[in-house]
């Protein structure tokens, strides 16, 4: 176990500044995603931290130690790509044995590491087999089993899982958090893939263009954005985002979408004057529909005319316009069964809106 620190770690290619002054202290044993989209660097960050990648500038420091200098294969790090990287010709053995024999370990005390690992895995019917002769996901297991017979400080997996179907996805995500569980490993993974971070991270690193947007526990990341950006790209249908504008009186206090008042409760954004633009944040799970319906203050209630409805077994997703223009999407337990041009009473939890600046589309605090 370690802990892993970057302090100013940025990124060159020629002019091109891909990585920028990222800080993040990464404590021992916990399990940090980093995700965001496609080009955004965080493949890029993972491999400095392996040192596959040199650092333009900055420092990083695995145990205190800074490593900026320090050859990838004396960093006593493990890492697991996205195409396996297996030798063909080797048996899954011999592949989760091979950088054991590289380092000169003996062959016995090898055997007992690979046969431990195979274990943890489930591995030891295919310890026989060629990479051919297994699935993708026993192929992903042998990777993880090459990282673990090393004992290392530090795992790092590089969206490890985007080659496999998505019912594998969902079997292989439960046993790496297991596993990790486990091994008590500091464990650095990057992904694209918003739900793999949900459900994987202790805490998220959220990255766009370089840079981070916010670090946090999946449940502050996805309550409590940082900026409009996060808001949409953690959660899946994302978060309604929607042009307000700022209204108090008599004590009173709104945001107006539209022709709608979206009610601001106490502690949400105090500074705010009268007349200010707003970006309104709503998540699609905090619309309510049916019995939910009434557990919320009669204030939080309205009507709005159905467009689209998706039944995904046990959950519902409606796109849904209010007051003849402000659409939304909701995301509703259950099976709910309504047609286009069909007119319901939905709620808001409006204690859960969150307001942006609509010029940093910083949250408003």
């Amino acid at each position: 176990m370690a802990n892993v620190q970057l302090k100013g770690v940025g990124k060159r290619f020629g002019d091109v500044e891909v990585v920028h002054g990222v800080d993040l202290d990464i404590r021992d044993n916990e399990f940090i995603v980093l995700v965001g989209p496609s080009g955004c660097g965080k493949s890029t960050v993972l491999r400095m931290i392996a040192g596959l990648e040199a650092i333009t500038e900055g420092e990083v420091l695995i145990d205190g130690q800074v490593v900026n200098q320090v050859s990838p294969k004396d960093r006593n790090v493990a890492m697991v790509f996205q195409n396996y990287a297996l030798y063909p010709h080797m048996s899954v053995f011999d592949n989760m044995a091979f950088s054991l024999k590289m380092r000169g370990m003996g062959r016995d005390e090898a055997e007992e590491k690979v046969r431990e690992a195979a274990q943890i895995l489930e591995l030891t019917p295919y310890l026989g087999r060629k990479p051919s002769e297994l699935s993708g996901g026993q192929r992903q297991r042998v990777a993880m089993g090459r990282a673990i017979v090393r004992n290392a400080d530090v795992f790092l997996f590089d969206e490890p899982l985007s080659n496999l179907d998505a019912q594998l996805r969902t079997q292989m995500r439960m046993e790496l958090r297991k596993l990790h569980m486990r091994l008590a490993t500091t464990t650095i993974y990057v992904t694209h893939d918003q739900t793999e971070a949900m459900t994987l991270a202790d805490r998220i690193v959220i990255l766009k263009d370089g840079a981070i947007q916010q670090v946090g526990t999946p449940i502050e990341v996805f309550e409590d954005p940082d900026n409009a950006f996060v808001g949409r790209f953690i959660g899946n249908p994302p978060m309604n985002i929607l042009k307000g504008v700022y209204r108090e009186s008599g004590g009173n206090r709104c945001a107006m979408v539209g022709k709608s008042c979206f009610p601001v409760v106490e502690g949400k954004a105090a500074s705010l004057t009268d007349g200010a633009s707003v970006l309104v944040g709503i998540r699609p799970d905090a619309i309510k529909m049916g019995d939910a319906v009434d557990k919320l203050p009669k204030e939080w209630l309205c009507h709005g005319e159905v467009v689209l409805s998706e039944i995904l077994g046990g959950q519902s997703h409606l796109e849904i316009v209010v007051d003849g223009e402000t659409r939304l999407i909701a995301e509703v337990e259950g099976r709910v069964v309504a047609h286009p041009g069909e007119v319901v009473p939905i709620g808001f939890e409006f204690d859960r809106m969150v307001l942006f600046d609509p010029e940093s589309t910083n949250t408003i605090r």
